[in-house]
């Protein structure tokens, strides 16, 4: 009779185990919800970590006992593959264009002709603020596979105060807000993939992240030679962390690197604190147990932003877009270059390796950056097959307001998805600052000629 009970009493309490296992698990799908209560919101977090922890604690390639294909580390979903692990095998590819268009005209046809055109097979999504220079993203006209594309009317985001102490607005020219802010461009990229995974019943075997300002002068390495139980982020710029102007990686490992905003919350239930973006970046994967590698990438990020020089110690070297080898993302700007070859060298070998350091670059061209752009600076981006610069900045300034609404219109028919604001607004926000622009030149002309100061 005492075993009869001792039995029963153990089926009850393995029913009660299991049904508040399963409310839990419901609130968190509840919770995913953007207009859900906060207090199921509160439990997401705390469902969370109780999962990330139980992930940890069992082998890398299984996942917790109470999830079939799905995994929540940090609050994001991870779809586990069978085959993700088979180096060699060709695999959907998405890519993620971040950013606001400030310099497009520039970076864009390098962008187009050694990344998105390279990768035929691949499908491309935009994630960017809109601004002034949105319109620059026409440089993507006959691009296949554009996919989708979210250019949404900029708001300031909520610091909330766990946000605060994660981060640090130090060095950040927009503080933490600025943080904040590219944290949601790479994050909500992500989303817009999963929505169309969703929505297609695909899933994609690789993930390419890329902010649009990156000058481009070679092709990034055949995804099929590369190891995909790995996360690949660029040589150099470290600032303590990992340099997070590009990744790439195969579904698991970009879910968690691209997961900026959700995984703070992880970062701090784990003691981690004054983070900036790029340790903040290393913090996640090295706590989401991602492993990662460096590659030489032949990209650059261009800075109309002031350094001195010789940078120091902890400065930040820029480098010539003339330089022929791999730039691994570091700062850049056309230049006459300062210093080359084994002088310039010997100027980045005294920086701190694990700050603005930009790694081993072949031909390297630094600029000295304490003034603004030279003059006629378009001179220095090579001419290359297939995209011309000044051609293209004359294309861009030259476009009249019907023009620009016009290509806007045709543009967005190329998109599976197109959610943005109308043509008009977006050729009214160039319109307007061109015509700013216009009116201080012609007022400084007009003092000119009346013999004031300009």
């Amino acid at each position: 009779m005492a075993v009869v009970l001792g039995v029963g009493r153990s089926l009850v309490w393995t029913g009660v185990v299991a049904f508040v296992v399963f409310v839990l698990f419901a609130a968190y799908q509840a919770s995913t919800i953007s207009n859900s209560p906060p207090v199921f919101r509160t439990w997401q977090s705390t469902i969370s970590n109780f999962v990330y922890g139980a992930w940890n604690a069992s082998p890398a390639t299984s996942a917790p006992f109470f999830f079939n294909s799905r995994s929540i580390i940090g609050g994001v979903q991870m779809q586990r593959l069978e085959d993700d692990g088979v180096k060699g095998k060709k695999r959907r590819v998405a890519i993620c264009l971040v950013g606001a268009a400030r310099a497009f005209e520039l970076s864009g046809g390098s962008l187009k002709k050694y990344l998105l055109d390279a990768s035929t097979d691949a499908d491309v999504f935009l994630h960017s603020p809109l601004d002034k220079d949105s319109y620059k993203f026409l440089m993507l006209k006959g691009v296949s596979n554009l996919t989708a594309a979210h250019i949404f009317i900029p708001q300031q985001l909520p610091e909330s105060d766990l946000q605060r102490q994660v981060l640090t607005g130090a060095n950040s020219p927009n503080g933490i807000q600025g943080l904040l802010q590219y944290f949601n461009l790479v994050e909500g990229c992500l989303h817009m993939i999963e929505k169309h995974e969703m929505q297609h019943n695909i899933t994609y075997g690789w993930i390419i992240r890329t902010r649009v300002d990156g000058y481009w002068n070679g092709q990034v390495p055949a995804l099929e030679s590369l190891d995909p139980t790995f996360y690949y982020v660029p040589s150099g710029s470290q600032y303590g962390g990992l340099n997070d102007r590009f990744g790439m990686g195969n579904a698991n490992t970009s879910r968690a690197a691209l997961a900026r905003l959700s995984l703070l919350p992880l970062l701090h239930s784990r003691g981690l604190r004054l983070l900036n973006s790029e340790t903040a970046f290393k913090a996640q994967l090295v706590e989401s147990q991602i492993p990662f590698k460096f590659l030489e990438l032949p990209f650059c990020i261009l800075t109309t932003r002031k350094y001195s020089w010789p940078p120091a110690f902890w400065g930040v070297p820029v480098t010539s877009i003339t330089t022929k080898g791999p730039l691994n993302g570091s700062k850049c700007r056309p230049c006459t270059p300062r210093a080359m070859g084994p002088e310039a060298q010997a100027v980045v070998d005294k920086l701190s390796k694990g700050w603005g350091w930009p790694g081993l670059i072949e031909g390297l061209q630094l600029c000295d950056a304490q003034g603004d752009w030279e003059r006629h600076w378009e001179r220095f981006f090579p001419k290359r097959p297939g995209f011309d610069v000044s051609l293209d900045m004359i294309r861009m300034q030259n476009m009249t307001l019907a023009s620009c609404i016009q290509e806007i219109e045709d543009f967005q028919q190329q998109w599976e998805v197109w959610d943005a604001p109308p043509a008009k607004i977006i050729c009214e926000q160039r319109n307007n600052e061109k015509e700013m622009y216009q009116r201080l030149e012609k007022k400084r002309f007009t003092k000119n000629m009346n013999g004031d100061a300009g």
